[in-house]
């Protein structure tokens, strides 16, 4: 196996935060809060996923990713499917998923228009432990006061229909073509397949497992890159040490050691387990 530690890119976002996540230094106070963190893969490879933690304290703006034909069209690489584990939130934090009914492009145009677009969506309570996947089309928002891992296809197209007043571009016409103004359908979540492996999501796009710690063997086929997320703990694969806060891609096949207590997510683009 091939296990490569990768680099980590801190984004600064007025709505992210001065405090983050154990394994990660948080910002000088007297600093811009950090919103995103990015793992990067060396030089200039644009892989299939992307893994990133997210820390909000504002809402973040209502927005719409394409299918992959949809991006093809467009002349891009690729549509975006993603997915979030979250890992704290406030009591009252919430993501929005889907609209409350069904509605046509012109009222959710106008209701974007006017602002009140907040208020046809779906928003739901979240809690650390929860999952949620994001298919392409799904109109959504992420609130306030949660950190959260995401899981996605490798593309940063990224329609804006709302953004509470801020000055950044919306992209109306594109993000309504792609829309989906319905409400929202959970992905089918398989569950636990094994006493320490849970199957978060199944397809369309990427597989997403979550790990306990202890000892197991890897084979991924081959051309196919996975990608290690510890959340906590700490272990070692191919010779590597990890711990939380960290991402490591893996190809081949290898055996990986968790300490007892770890908290790890595997993802590996497709739709069948390996």
């Amino acid at each position: 196996m091939t296990a490569t530690l990768l680099a980590t890119h801190r984004v600064e976002k007025p709505w992210g935060r001065h405090t983050l996540w154990p394994g990660f230094a948080d910002p000088a106070a007297d600093g811009e809060p950090v919103g995103e963190i990015w793992f990067q893969t060396p030089g200039n490879a644009a892989p299939d996923l992307l893994i990133k933690y997210l820390f909000t304290s504002e809402k973040l703006s209502v927005q719409v990713h394409p299918t992959d034909e949809q991006a093809h069209a467009a002349g891009l690489p690729r549509g975006k499917d993603e997915c979030w584990v979250i890992l704290a939130a406030e009591p009252d934090s919430t993501i929005a998923l889907g609209t409350k009914e069904p509605t046509d492009r012109e009222t959710l145009k106008q209701a974007a228009l006017d602002g009140s677009i907040e208020h046809l969506l779906d928003w739901k309570p979240v809690k650390a432990g929860d999952f949620f996947y994001s298919g392409s089309g799904t109109i959504h928002a992420i609130g306030a006061g949660i950190t959260l891992v995401e899981v996605q296809q490798n593309s940063e197209t990224t329609y804006r229909l709302y953004d509470y007043g801020r000055p950044r571009e919306l992209h109306l016409d594109a993000g309504l073509a792609v829309s989906e103004p319905v409400p929202y359908q959970p992905h089918p979540m398989p569950g636990r397949v094994a006493e320490d492996r849970v199957i978060l999501v199944e397809g369309p796009k990427f597989v997403l497992e979550r790990w306990e710690g202890g000892t197991r063997s890897l084979t991924l086929p081959e051309g196919v890159t996975g990608w290690l997320i510890p959340l906590r703990g700490e272990g070692v694969v191919d010779g590597i040490a990890f711990q939380a806060g960290e991402c490591l891609t893996l190809e081949g096949s290898a055996e990986l050691h968790a300490e007892a207590g770890s908290d790890l997510l595997f993802a590996y683009p497709g739709e069948i387990r390996i």
